[in-house]
């Protein structure tokens, strides 16, 4: 698989990574060995680039990737995680102290002595606008706990704010068919920094997986159950922020403008792929099946796959500007 420079980390990943979210909860079950099945196939596939967070079934899925890389020595992947969630999302909250503290459990859920990439997961505006942030972070890669630093965000004026920051590696931000704003500033940003962009949510919470329809429901302790209206955190985190019946008209258009045998979901994967300043795409799996599936997607755009990426692209614009647009682009 393709590999692309890191951002500011001095590593090079695969354009298809793997989001862990789903390997430690709010998605319904996933056993453990499930779950190391998930992190074989995706990494057979080529994948060199995992992302997880600390409260991910409260440290369940960094431990589980610990034993999977302990398992696999010299398995040349990198881990990017995520802290601050494990508390409320109050400045306050953001200190050294608890950096240290959040770092050095992940460290110990990793099983490692230096964590590759560490980002702040969703933090308020004022912590990523605050010196003082960058100060403790950059103590930590002093220290050797850390390699290299990022942040997670929910809006592009975030993702501008941690873009300017000299020692930030990585930009982390939900970028998909639904959500376009990040095209306009963000990544022509980014890339002239030098920064690296992590797209999440890239398939819409599995909206384009083209596999839901209106009769489709979800477990109670999965997300897009509980957190439809933002109940429980961002709402832009559960089908991007999409209503979920709009979601699916989209999804027809989309799927109508593909030819035969090219599959939405990897077709959308492809399109985030081929957005000039993306590093890779993160997607979240919860089979071996749709890890292999996500990590074939970037063959979509070699020759010969019968895949043209530039009218998919007119596809989803057109469809954005029909249906989305309104709703979406100025709330994030």
């Amino acid at each position: 698989m393709q590999q692309r420079p890191l951002g500011r980390t001095g590593r090079e990943t695969s354009v298809v990574g793997l989001g862990t979210w789903q390997l430690g909860a709010d998605w319904g079950d996933v056993s453990e060995a499930d779950a190391l099945a998930v992190l074989e196939t995706a990494v057979n596939g080529g994948v060199t680039l995992l992302d997880t967070a600390d409260v991910y079934g409260d440290g369940r899925s960094e431990s589980i990737i610990g034993r999977f890389l302990a398992a696999h020595p010299g398995h040349g992947v990198t881990v990017a995680t995520k802290m601050g969630r494990r508390l409320p999302q109050e400045a306050v909250h953001y200190s050294p102290e608890n950096f240290r503290a959040w770092t050095d459990r992940s460290r110990a859920n990793l099983g490692v002595d230096t964590l590759d990439l560490v980002q702040l997961h969703c933090p308020p505006s004022e912590v990523i606008d605050a010196d003082a942030t960058y100060d403790a972070l950059d103590a930590l890669v002093a220290d050797g706990a850390i390699a290299s630093y990022g942040v997670s965000v929910e809006t592009c004026e975030q993702a501008l704010s941690a873009i300017a920051r000299p020692g930030v590696a990585s930009v982390q931000i939900i970028l998909n068919a639904f959500r376009l704003k990040p095209l306009d500033e963000v990544l022509p940003a980014a890339a002239s920094a030098g920064v690296g962009i992590l797209a999440r949510v890239p398939l819409a919470s599995g909206l384009l997986s083209g596999r839901y329809d209106a009769t489709t429901t979800f477990a109670e302790n999965d997300h897009r159950t509980y957190n439809r209206g933002g109940e429980a955190f961002d709402q832009g985190e559960t089908f991007s922020g999409v209503d979920f019946a709009v979601g699916l008209a989209a999804v027809a258009e989309l799927t109508d403008a593909l030819p035969d045998g090219v599959a939405l979901p990897q077709a959308a994967l492809a399109w985030i792929i081929a957005r000039p300043g993306l590093s890779t795409v993160i997607p979240g799996a919860r089979t071996p099946a749709q890890a292999r599936s996500n990590a074939d997607a970037a063959a979509l755009l070699e020759d010969g796959s019968g895949f043209d990426v530039e009218a998919f692209d007119a596809a989803v614009r057109a469809t954005y500007d029909t249906h989305l647009r309104a709703a979406i682009h100025e709330r994030w």
